[in-house]
């Protein structure tokens, strides 16, 4: 039962226990919230439970100057993936400061003692893995893995290599996150190559690849496209296009898969609108939260709310965020709902196949061809626990943003 557990007595799990979602929620709000609660990952090296514990991964620049405190700060506020980024976000002339600031960061928080989410370094290049890794001392116990940008069939060897190399190094596993977004793999006329060239890559390392990230911002700059905030990616048709064949390649549910992660939302100011919010007003209304749904759509967060789900619905879990405020919005649609949960109980609790109306009478249960999402839907409850009867997103949403 959940009102014995002893760790909902506290008034927050922040400090306390190990790094879990929702551990900045109070204990009697959890509560009311959680049929079942998300599970402790923080010190796991499973990597298919990890690759699901990413969630909303926080982008840093790694010349910030309190890094470390800005990532303490944001793991104290529910963050529990973060990726110090050497790339994009750093000029060219501050590279190796970022180089510098990242190991002495890793080496601190490592150190320190203080809960600090899953940490990755984005390197712009092979070499580079190489180099953080030698330079790290305690902080090597802080780092999970390397992200690895423009990641394409000429440049995955050298990676893939150095990830290995940083790895024996340091003397455990460090994952590969590759980034998708090179032209050869927008490109119509070498898209199919390429994508079967890289899939071969992974698999001869697939311990070692914790997720396959989609940098649709890079591929958006191939057309000259910039997509507008009224609109989500899977608007942009030639960039869902290559979406849909990274999926298809690289996110099978037939054990050759690995996870794939959605795009980042680049928006979160409020500005004058040519379209109307996509948040109905109905599910706000109903816990007398319509100031709160203002709110979202003044931000831009109701579409991110829509690109979210619609990554679901296209095999992708979890998302690259650059704002700390999306990262409530990408955790309260982790969430699996009540009905979810008893579908995919039902599902799995039938070895011979059939169909059965789901416990909710409203749909029908296939027990074979809904096997694989019933599967994907009890990994996503252990890392992000299941909503009680009748709790919906916004009541989850609610809870991370006023906690």
């Amino acid at each position: 039962m959940i009102d014995s557990d002893p760790e909902l007595a506290t008034v927050s799990l922040r400090k306390t226990f190990p790094l879990r979602h929702f551990r900045q929620v109070p204990g009697p709000e959890l509560r009311r919230l959680f049929h079942l609660l998300p599970e402790p990952f923080g010190g796991s090296r499973d990597r298919e439970l990890l690759a699901m514990a990413l969630g909303a991964t926080l982008y840093v620049p790694a010349t910030r100057p309190d890094l470390t405190a800005t990532i303490v700060r944001r793991a104290a506020r529910g963050v529990c993936s973060m990726v110090i980024d050497l790339e994009d976000a750093v000029a060219d002339h501050a590279v190796e400061a970022g180089k510098r600031q990242a190991a002495r960061t890793l080496d601190e928080l490592a150190a320190s003692g203080e809960p600090h989410p899953l940490l990755f370094v984005r390197v712009r290049d092979a070499e580079s893995i190489g180099e953080i890794a030698a330079r790290l001392g305690s902080g090597a116990r802080a780092l999970t893995g390397f992200v690895l940008p423009k990641f394409d069939a000429a440049r995955a060897g050298d990676y893939l290599h150095a990830v290995t190399a940083a790895s024996e190094r340091l003397g455990r596993t460090v994952f590969g996150m590759p980034v998708l977004e090179s032209p050869a793999l927008v490109h119509r006329e070498t898209r199919d190559r390429e994508l079967r060239l890289i899939g071969d890559l992974l698999a001869q390392h697939r311990d070692q690849i914790l997720a396959v990230r989609i940098g649709a911002t890079d591929m958006c700059s191939t057309f000259g496209i910039r997509r507008d905030r009224d609109l989500t990616i899977y608007d942009v048709r030639v960039v869902a296009d290559v979406i849909a064949d990274i999926v298809n390649y690289l996110g099978r549910a037939d054990g050759t898969g690995f996870t794939i992660t959605g795009p980042v939302w680049e928006y979160f100011a409020d500005h004058d609108r040519m379209f109307r919010p996509l948040l109905r007003t109905s599910p706000f209304a109903e816990i007398d939260a319509v100031p709160f749904r203002e709110s979202l759509v003044s931000r831009d967060l109701d579409g991110l709310l829509r690109e979210i789900t619609l990554d679901r619905a296209n095999g992708i879990q979890g998302k690259t965020v650059i704002h700390p405020s999306h990262v409530a919005v990408v955790h309260a649609l982790s969430v699996v709902t009540h009905e979810e949960y008893a579908d995919a109980q039902d599902i799995l609790r039938v070895d011979t196949g059939g169909v059965a109306a789901s416990g909710y009478r409203n749909k029908m249960n296939e027990m074979r061809p809904h096997r694989s999402w019933a599967h994907q839907i009890m990994r996503r409850a252990s890392i992000f626990g299941v909503a009680n009867q009748g709790v919906s997103f916004v009541d989850l949403l609610k809870a991370l943003v006023e906690s």
